[in-house]
């Protein structure tokens, strides 16, 4: 990947928050285990937990590619994620789903636009970026989609539960690209 020539005040923004939001995935899905492992959601959280800690591994190689540093909220969103994931699991499986869908929405949301910004920038500088971006927000709609298909609407409260949980993914995002 191509670290001379770029925006490193862009770069090191998406870097950073984007790090920060895969670290906090994977200490929701432990929480969501720590509750719901033995369960017959288990498989289903572990699968997307699994892709959770590719994303992770991904992003500690870049950031160390690009000489980035994370957050200085890590520890905050190591207790954050892993309460958020298993308070939700505590309603049930239907709630770590509703988790699953409010978290994924977000960030894919988030992930769109930072494709856009890297391709107004210049597609062909940030190729390699915008692939690794791409490929993750695909797979965080299909985790979207997963948490859907797997009753999330039928969570207590979904709707106010989704906005509250959204509204949380966008203070962490705003935080996240900051400090």
């Amino acid at each position: 990947m191509v670290t001379d020539n770029i925006n490193r005040a862009v770069v090191h923004r998406i870097l950073r928050v984007d790090h920060a939001g895969e670290y906090g995935a994977n200490r929701i899905y432990a929480g969501q285990m720590a509750v719901l492992g033995r369960s017959s959601v288990g498989p289903v959280i572990q699968k997307m937990w699994d892709q959770e800690k590719d994303h992770l591994k991904k992003f500690n190689e870049l950031m160390v590619t690009f000489r980035v540093r994370p957050t200085i909220l890590m520890p905050f969103w190591n207790v954050v994620g892993f309460a958020l994931g298993a308070g939700t699991a505590l309603l049930g499986k239907e709630g770590a789903m509703a988790c699953t869908v409010a978290v994924e929405e977000s960030i894919a949301l988030h992930y769109n636009n930072q494709i856009r910004t890297l391709m107004e920038e210049d597609p062909e500088k940030y190729e390699a970026l915008l692939q690794v971006i791409k490929k993750f927000r695909d797979e965080e709609l299909e985790h979207h989609d997963t948490g859907l298909e797997h009753d999330a609407e039928l969570a207590p409260a979904y709707a106010v539960l989704k906005r509250v949980i959204q509204a949380g993914c966008g203070a962490a995002i705003y935080l996240s690209e900051r400090f």
